[in-house]
């Protein structure tokens, strides 16, 4: 999962840009880089690390120009060297930097396309530049010298046919402008916003409106699936849809984790999906266990907070906060390897004895992926001298790869998968387990927008919207495996050794 931003303006954007990335900082901890264009002329910086360790004010200074796009990373697809990290560049046809959120499940037969028949080289093994190099083909495929918004839509438009997976994506073309783009079906999220100054109107993209936020842009909607933008350097909007005869999918995800609660996706506000995810789940408690022994509900920092609430209210039992979260320590979610995930928990979390000591505890958190957090924070809700643990998934059991960009590339790796509940329960150790009911999950999703008929739900129900090549999911757990990512930092160390 990574964060996108981009924008046109009047002044110099760099600063901008670096606020919207810190805002943008939960959907991406590995990486971090922000290009400009000052006419003609492209600057670029990026690096591993977060945003505040990857620039600095010098950084930022030479970051010149009043358009330019950034980007915040964990990698899916691709290595974790800094070469990786984003924008890319190609320079032919123009010259273009490219940031991209998501994940393209044909990548491996566009590489072979790209040196067959486009006769185009690769550096990395990222699908950023699989979809670059195919975007630039297209646009080299125009054969104009006086590049209009027409000829980048026809551009985009290729790039739709010969891509499949997930992408939203900000792109630089230096003496022309911004474009962005979202996939057809509009998985990864893009919102437009815009802002009006005393020299003119100025517009931004970004993968979620709290960016917008940070800027000072008000949100004026979601791009459309299939939809391209194009700024160009006179901030002058020009809008195309693509013809594509396939459902709006927005992944279900972002909604219960990825985005942040002050976010609308979608033309849905994720705070009150997440109020409607939690008041589903009370109801499901209540007709399993309507004489349940629960004596307090205690959310797992910090996503499930908004869920945990309402479930509460609608048991009628106290909500307390039980655990304190170091706010210096990551989303273990996005850590790259389940070992530094594993060491990370109780650095990130400390139990409140008073709140646990000789009660029985519902714990509720987002989602349960991989177990073995969950099973540690149960571990420590004991510990503080909890009588009785229950824990309580605002998600539905996740039990099939991700392929749109997030990082679970293995069913092996994920606890649910050919496991029942009752056996996922006891290996974490829980008194309870109960999971919310996909159909509720959707339900909750689906009242913030009711012209949506369709969720990417993938890790809970294993249909792939964009269908999957054959043998892919094989292929996909060899190269992203957290054991095939600790061998690649391994091989990594041994060459810088």
């Amino acid at each position: 999962m990574c964060g996108i931003v981009g924008l046109m303006s009047h002044f110099s954007v760099a600063p901008v840009i670096l606020d919207a990335l810190t805002t943008l900082q939960h959907r991406g901890q590995d990486a971090a880089g922000i290009a400009t264009l000052d006419g003609q002329g492209l600057a670029l910086h990026k690096a591993n690390g977060l945003v505040s360790d990857v620039f600095q004010q010098a950084d930022v200074f030479r970051l010149r120009g009043n358009c330019g796009i950034g980007h915040v990373r964990y990698p899916t697809a691709g290595g974790e060297r800094p070469e990786d990290a984003q924008p890319l560049y190609v320079n032919s046809p123009y010259g273009i930097a490219l940031a991209h959120n998501g994940n393209l499940i044909n990548s491996q037969q566009l590489k072979q396309a790209l040196f067959d028949s486009d006769r185009r080289h690769l550096n990395t093994d990222s699908d950023t530049e699989v979809l670059l190099n195919v975007l630039a083909h297209e646009l080299q495929m125009q054969s104009i010298d006086n590049l209009r918004p027409t000829h980048l839509f026809q551009a985009v438009d290729g790039v739709h046919q010969r891509c499949r997976g997930a992408y939203a994506v900000v792109a630089l073309i230096p003496g022309f402008g911004l474009l962005a783009f979202r996939d057809p079906n509009g998985i990864r999220p893009l919102v437009i916003g815009r802002r009006k100054t005393d020299r003119g109107t100025e517009y931004a993209v970004a993968s979620e409106s709290v960016a917008l936020d940070a800027m000072g842009f008000a949100l004026l909607r979601d791009v459309r699936p299939g939809e391209t933008i194009f700024i160009d350097l006179d901030a002058q909007l020009h809008t195309h849809d693509g013809q594509m005869d396939v459902p709006h999918a927005p992944c279900i995800f972002e909604y219960v984790y990825f985005a942040r609660p002050d976010s609308m996706i979608d033309d849905i506000s994720v705070y009150k999906a997440r109020l409607r995810m939690g008041q589903t789940l009370a109801r499901k408690i209540l007709a399993q266990w309507p004489d349940h022994d629960i004596d307090v509900v205690i959310p797992i920092p910090d996503t499930s907070r908004t869920s945990a609430l309402p479930l509460a209210y609608d048991l009628g039992v106290k909500y307390r906060e039980g655990f304190i979260k170091n706010r210096y320590i990551g989303r273990t979610f996005i850590m790259p390897g389940q070992e530094q995930r594993a060491r990370s928990v109780r650095r990130k979390l400390n139990a409140i004895g008073l709140e646990f000591r000789k009660k029985n505890v519902l714990l509720v958190d987002d989602s349960i992926v991989r177990g073995t957090t969950s099973k540690q924070i149960i571990q420590m809700a004991r510990d503080a001298g909890a009588q009785k643990v229950y824990l309580a998934s605002a998600a539905p059991p996740v039990q099939y790869p991700n392929v749109y960009g997030i990082d679970m590339p293995s069913a092996a790796e994920l606890i649910a998968h050919g496991r029942s509940e009752q056996e996922v329960q006891e290996l974490i150790g829980a008194d309870w387990l109960v999971y919310q009911d996909l159909e509720d999950l959707v339900e909750a999703c689906q009242e913030g927008n009711s012209r949506i008929q369709q969720f990417d739900t993938s890790v809970f129900s294993g249909q792939y919207v964009t269908g999957l090549p054959d043998g892919y999911l094989e292929q996909l757990e060899q190269e992203r495996s957290d054991r095939a990512k600790q061998e690649r930092r391994e091989q990594l160390t041994q060459l810088a050794v």
